[in-house]
């Protein structure tokens, strides 16, 4: 028994591909769906991104995070990203339309001394670097969770308050831990992945999708 020949569909545009992606996602959730308006939007990005439906029971928002995340995007926010994988991630065309800018911390040659000389994960040490910078934040940790287990405790300490966090580790060591404690505070405005389940990817996605809302509602209706 031979295995059916796929159907492929004769779409290979790049913006057609997309629009095609989010009409089977949201066929396959059909309503009442768990969430609504821009959180749908976001959520059904992140979907877009891995083609994991088990994100609907997991994505977590924190009741002021898009309006928060929103605000500091139209701000020119600076997102610090904790891989270079988000960093590439996150769209240039939207960047650039908007105005913020995105930058790994990671990359900077202090953060490794940093790192060596504390003995600890440049994640780690590039969570106290954010800790200068001024302006609007907007914290994207896809990959370590090291790197918001830091970024809580300068919270804490009153030393770090970024506008956004989108808390996104992925792992089996304090991942699931530390997106725990991120959404058990309510100062700081959130979007994150509850358990175990995260990366760049998501990260990425999270801000672009934020960058498409504004962008969307920039546009005039046709």
């Amino acid at each position: 028994m031979t295995n059916p020949k796929p159907v492929i569909q004769d779409i290979f545009e790049p913006t057609a591909i997309e629009q095609e992606s989010f009409a089977i996602i949201e066929a396959e959730v059909p309503e009442p769906r768990p969430f609504q308006g821009r959180e749908w939007r976001i959520v059904r990005r992140l979907i877009h991104a891995t083609a994991d439906f088990e994100l609907l029971s997991l994505v977590r928002f924190h009741p002021r995070a898009i309006t928060a995340g929103l605000e500091a995007l139209s701000s020119g926010a600076l997102v610090i990203t904790d891989t270079r994988m988000a960093q590439e991630g996150i769209s240039a065309r939207r960047r650039t339309e908007l105005g913020f800018t995105v930058a790994c911390a990671m990359t900077d040659p202090a953060v490794a001394e940093a790192a060596k000389s504390r003995g600890c994960t440049r994640a780690m040490a590039a969570m106290d670097l954010c800790a200068d910078m001024k302006g609007p934040l907007v914290l994207a940790i896809g990959n370590a969770p090291t790197a918001l287990l830091r970024l809580l405790e300068l919270m804490r300490q009153g030393a770090l308050r970024p506008a956004l966090v989108i808390g996104m580790p992925v792992g089996f060591v304090n991942a699931a831990q530390s997106k725990d404690l991120l959404m058990a505070q309510d100062e700081v405005p959130y979007i994150a992945i509850q358990g175990r389940k995260g990366g760049s990817a998501l990260a990425a996605a999270t801000v672009n999708a934020l960058a498409e809302i504004l962008l969307e509602d920039k546009r005039p209706p046709s």
